[in-house]
């Protein structure tokens, strides 16, 4: 009897492992079968969906067939079914196993924004606030508790470093500005610690200034560094920096792309043609190129400069020389597309 009902049993037994092992060969394959989305296609997960309904919406939409499979699959990943919330791209190149992997490792799709050198932190708000990827728009005055006590006077103008920044959909405005502020403080830093000597700095905060009046007079990036040796010279002289680009912040709004002589004699903070010294905060976004020039000046004797008009300066030793670079290039010789700082 017992002869009779062992291979019975062991017959029973190999015909399950048999096909046990064709259903993980079959997922296997079902696995490394492509998507059938036919192009890149956008794919949200909500927080609180349930497997099955993430199936079901991957059918409906032609990305996958046999959801049945697909949850096997899953299941047999890790025993979980749990799939991160988030934004996905689907690539037609992805197989269904890369697909649950993306899902359940949370790889969610990457944006990105880039805050450019020599704009202002108005420029960046309309920017970032505008930003279809990016939540919780900001106002001005809410940027102000994001900065350490490196803002001076409540101003955190400047106190963001200019680089392209990748985050995911529904990524906070602040979360973005946070990160900048810290990526800012870190260069400005390492540059500080590696300066020239006999600087007339006193913080590496009024470093940044300076590099951030050299961001926005020069769109040549090989005149970095003699645009700030002219500039640091003419502090330890004790003479006016008379630069055009902070009598434009001071004027705000009211500066329709011509400074009037009213304005170069208006007392703003920020007019360097009437304030000695530098104004007390910077005026755009400084990127590491520019901080370096500030604290790195290339030597000389040149104490003046006027812009050529087409983006690059002419530097002069005297002011007898710099009034002929003047009406040579402004007056005699002005292109019809002059332009004397970065636009």
């Amino acid at each position: 009897m017992l002869r009779k009902f062992l291979p019975g049993v062991f017959g029973g037994v190999f015909s399950l492992v048999l096909l046990l092992g064709m259903a993980w060969m079959g997922l296997d394959w079902y696995g490394d079968s492509l998507v059938l989305a036919e192009g890149e296609t956008e794919f949200v997960i909500m927080p609180g969906d349930s497997l099955i309904r993430v199936l079901s919406r991957l059918d409906a939409e032609g990305i996958i067939a046999y959801p049945t499979l697909f949850r096997l699959m899953t299941a047999r990943e890790d025993g979980s079914t749990s799939l991160q919330a988030g934004e996905y791209l689907i690539t037609p190149d992805m197989t269904r196993q890369e697909l649950l992997a993306t899902f359940m490792q949370g790889r969610v799709r990457q944006f990105n924004i880039t805050l450019v050198e020599g704009r202002t932190l108005n420029d960046v708000l309309d920017m970032l606030n505008v930003h279809p990827k990016l939540v919780s728009p900001m106002e001005l005055d809410d940027v102000i508790a994001i900065v350490n006590e490196m803002a001076e006077g409540g101003n955190p103008e400047g106190l963001f470093y200019p680089d392209t920044y990748h985050f995911a959909a529904g990524t906070p405005v602040e979360t973005i500005l946070r990160i900048a502020h810290d990526r800012l403080e870190k260069v400005l830093a390492e540059e500080w610690q590696n300066k020239a000597d006999g600087l007339p700095y006193k913080s590496p905060y009024e470093a940044l200034i300076m590099a951030s009046i050299v961001e926005r007079e020069t769109g040549a990036p090989f005149e970095r560094g003699d645009i700030a040796g002219v500039f640091v010279r003419r502090l330890k002289k004790g003479m006016r920096l008379q630069t055009d680009p902070t009598v434009i912040y001071g004027v705000g709004e009211r500066y329709e792309g011509r400074i009037t002589r009213r304005m170069l004699r208006e007392a703003t903070a920020y007019n360097t043609y009437v304030i000695r010294g530098m104004p007390p905060t910077p005026i755009a976004l400084a990127g590491r190129e520019a901080i370096h020039a500030a604290l790195n000046p290339v030597a000389g004797s040149a104490l003046y400069f006027v812009a050529k008009g087409d983006g690059t300066h002419q530097f002069s030793k005297t002011l007898a020389e710099h009034n002929q670079a003047v009406r040579k290039y402004q007056i005699a010789e002005r292109r019809e597309d002059y332009r004397s700082t970065l636009q």
